[in-house]
């Protein structure tokens, strides 16, 4: 069993990159409503680069397992529209 600095449940943020666009946010939403199921209003917030290129959003969340942000960061990961995961 892997072992973690966390101890569940706890806060969580995630920070998930991508290219601009008007699916973008939803996109993020999507994904994160599969895990999340808690996922409330003001949990998201966005921002765009200085050139408007890039889209950030940021999510809390309340975090119940190592493998509840494994599966997230896996599934964000792969998305074609998300460049980056933190």
């Amino acid at each position: 069993m892997q072992q973690t600095l966390l101890t569940f449940p706890c806060p969580f943020r995630l920070k998930i990159i991508g290219l601009s666009s008007e699916q973008f946010e939803g996109i993020i939403v999507g994904i994160l409503s599969q895990y999340v199921p808690d996922l409330g209003e003001g949990a998201i917030s966005a921002q765009y680069s200085a050139n408007q290129k890039y889209l950030s959003i940021t999510a809390n969340i309340n975090a119940q397992s190592q493998e509840q942000l494994d599966s997230i960061y896996r599934t964000l990961s792969s998305h074609p529209n998300i460049l980056m995961v933190l």
